[in-house]
């Protein structure tokens, strides 16, 4: 049984939500307000937190980013907000993903479903790494699957979970031209429903890390029309 933590101010949202999961048999704990769903995901370490982005008390931004250098949960963030710049804002500060509202208990519940699989699958691959030892090597970049770190020309750099997670996959296909819905699948675990703009985003920020410079790429390439490919 997976525990999930609801963040949501809205009580309807909040029972209905709430209700949905745990006929999925999870585990459900709930926190109206910014600053209690935070001291919640301190005190039982949830599997997964929706979290809302408008909240009294502490807003879901500043949740996101606290937990996020705290824990590895992963985090769906709600919102009422359709702007780009605040979906771009969220999964900046470390979220998993963004579902906005209005939305059906059939895609929150999918979206629950897939981010916990893909949880535990990269846990379960995490672990199979640190037995055999794998690293990842090309393009003066260096990732080490042990210690999930990465160097770039000998230099440390540090990257977010999902930013690392990207960079792992384009670097297992070299050469290979990998679609946007390829890379969400296998990265995010399912598709965004034509949220692709997702992929566009993290690759600009690993760019920025990896990238002598990340303006004209040379090993992260954009493969028009298609996504993108890694290139030693």
């Amino acid at each position: 049984m997976s525990t999930v933590l609801v963040v949501e101010d809205d009580p309807t949202i909040l029972e209905t939500v709430a209700y949905n999961l745990s006929r999925d048999g999870h585990s459900v704990l709930t926190a109206a307000d910014g600053v209690v769903g935070l001291e919640l995901a301190r005190a039982e370490h949830p599997d997964l937190v929706l979290l809302d982005i408008m909240l009294p008390g502490m807003s879901g931004l500043d949740v996101c980013r606290i937990l996020r250098q705290e824990q590895s949960v992963p985090i769906l963030m709600l919102t009422a907000r359709d702007a780009e710049a605040d979906k771009i804002q969220g999964l900046g500060l470390g979220a998993d993903d963004y579902i906005t509202k209005p939305f059906s208990m059939r895609e929150l519940r999918a979206r629950v479903t897939s981010a916990l699989r893909r949880d535990q699958l990269s846990r379960e691959a995490g672990a199979e790494q640190r037995v055999e030892g794998d690293t990842l090597e090309g393009g003066g970049i260096l990732i080490d699957l042990i210690a999930h770190e990465v160097t770039v020309r000998g230099e440390p750099v540090t990257l977010r979970p999902r930013e690392f997670e990207l960079l792992e996959y384009l670097m297992r296909h070299p050469g290979q031209a990998l679609s946007r819905e390829m890379i969400l699948e296998s990265v995010w675990g399912y598709s965004y429903g034509g949220e692709t703009r997702t992929v566009d985003v993290h690759v600009r920020w690993v760019r920025e890390k990896v990238e002598v410079d990340p303006a004209q790429p040379e090993h992260i390439q954009t493969v028009r029309s298609v996504g993108y490919k890694f290139v030693a």
